[in-house]
């Protein structure tokens, strides 16, 4: 005789729970610091790709200079509406930071036509006037992280981290390697084509979670 059926998890923290214990049992042995893998583990968890998670790069000291940016109130810029919806912008607004996106504004349209650029480039250098120390957050145009390097390298642009994981097949797997060489800027980004607006937001998102943890526990003590 049958036994009952198993009864599904249906609360969202029990969920979340238990992806993750997957996600650890499943990713097994990895090289991410103890304070990296919540942001890998987030990026799994939004694509269900592990192999995604294992090409994430971090620059040495990209984790803490993400939450120490986000405590002190810096904006988060998106390089599409997408990306801007999916981060919390609650949490970000408790420490004062706003999330900023220009890709519809008519002035960029207007001067990406003019100059034949791509809007995305020209909202990077429109962020790069208007939002000083932000964090950036890239997930779909490798034109936006180009550019952005090369604000970066001309000291034009001067973020305070740059999450770099745009998706596709022209100019993203290369726009991650564009990211890595350049000294200056501490970076999250991962090797190949894969990316796109669920990484970034996650890998955003878990940076914001680390800052308000901080936060709760300095309060506690």
């Amino acid at each position: 005789m049958a036994g009952k059926p198993v009864a599904p998890i249906i609360q969202p923290d029990a969920i979340e729970a238990e992806s993750f214990r997957v996600i650890d049992a499943e990713m097994g042995p990895h090289e991410f610091s103890v304070i990296e893998w919540p942001v890998v583990r987030r990026a799994i968890h939004s694509t269900a790709d592990f192999e995604l998670g294992r090409s994430m790069v971090f620059h040495s000291r990209a984790v803490e200079a993400g939450v120490a940016a986000i405590r002190k109130g810096a904006h988060v810029v998106a390089d599409v509406q997408m990306i801007q919806a999916g981060i919390s912008a609650s949490y970000l607004a408790e420490f004062g930071g706003r999330v900023l996106c220009y890709m519809a504004d008519l002035d960029v349209a207007g001067k990406a036509r003019t100059e034949g650029t791509t809007r995305a480039m020209q909202c990077m250098r429109k962020a790069a006037r208007e939002a000083p120390g932000a964090i950036y957050a890239i997930g779909n145009a490798p034109t936006a992280l180009l550019e952005l390097v090369r604000l970066v390298e001309d000291g034009e642009a001067s973020p305070a981290l740059i999450i770099g994981v745009p998706v596709g097949f022209v100019s993203a797997a290369e726009s991650k390697e564009q990211l890595r060489r350049q000294g200056l800027v501490p970076y999250i980004t991962n090797s190949g084509r894969k990316g796109g607006t669920p990484v970034a937001v996650s890998i955003t998102n878990a940076l914001l979670r680390m800052a308000r943890g901080r936060a709760a526990e300095e309060q506690k003590a």
